[in-house]
């Protein structure tokens, strides 16, 4: 089973490449970007479809940088085409390895998307940044893109896997603490894995990246963080008496300290 919550993607920046209108100079945006460029070892190929028309310097295809975001994070959104029309839907996600899954319901649209290309975006957002010009108003965030081919999981050891990774990405130790499905539940489901072929991560850092001319300005500039809190663990109403609140339940989070 995958670790549920790696460090996140430590900060770090290197030195300007120019993007794809040939432009060379570094803005502040940029400078403001936690990403290294990527290592020769551990990452993804970089492809047409993966490179960032702007901002390429905030851009990163690292292994373990992409799977942070994505083990971190509890929501996906899941694009694709049908009947000539875009169609984007929010679901959870899990990571095993080098293969994303989701799950829906046998009778929905994820049901149909065998053999069909698709999008999927995981973002995270760390901070929302104030700058001194409306212009440079911002956001703290890691995203992660993947471009693939859907496909719908028959294997019904796999599909029992990838609905174990899902349960655990939710709540570690859950699995184990839980009923399986059942043979009529699983006819019920679909599990549509996408493997991280073409994948790309990028992320913007919480400082203010004002123009040069408005920093002797009257305006506060700044980042105010963000964080995914739990509150208290709350019980069903009807639960039997004298059943616990389960460790995993009562310290539950999905925050992590930068590495």
């Amino acid at each position: 089973m995958t670790q549920a919550f790696p460090a996140r993607i430590p900060t770090s920046t290197a030195a300007a490449t120019p993007d794809t209108a040939g432009a060379s100079a570094r803005d502040a945006e940029t400078e403001a970007c936690p990403l290294g460029r990527p290592e020769a070892g551990g990452a993804y190929e970089q492809t047409p479809r993966t490179t960032a028309t702007r901002y390429q310097d905030r851009v990163s295809y690292d292994r373990a940088a992409v799977h942070a975001v994505l083990d971190e994070a509890l929501v996906c959104h899941l694009a694709f085409v049908r009947d000539g029309a875009p169609v984007v839907l929010p679901t959870v996600h899990a990571r095993l390895g080098d293969r994303l899954y989701v799950h829906g319901s046998s009778g929905g649209r994820f049901a149909s998307l065998d053999g069909q290309p698709i999008g999927v975006t995981v973002t995270l957002l760390d901070a929302v940044v104030l700058g001194r010009s409306w212009m440079h108003h911002s956001a703290a965030y890691r995203s992660v893109v993947i471009h693939g081919t859907a496909r719908v999981i028959t294997d019904p050891e796999e599909r029992l896997n990838a609905m174990r990774t899902l349960i655990e990405h939710i709540a570690p130790g859950r699995s184990a603490d839980s009923r399986e499905p059942t043979r009529k539940e699983l006819a019920q489901t679909v599990i549509v894995g996408v493997d991280l072929d073409q994948v790309s991560l990028k992320a913007r850092g919480d400082h203010a990246a004002d123009d040069e001319v408005d920093l002797d300005g009257p305006y506060w500039a700044g980042a105010i963080p963000l964080t995914l809190t739990a509150g208290p663990a709350k019980p069903a109403s009807d639960l039997r008496e004298g059943i616990a609140v389960p460790e995993y339940a009562r310290d539950y989070s999905r925050s992590v300290e930068r590495g």
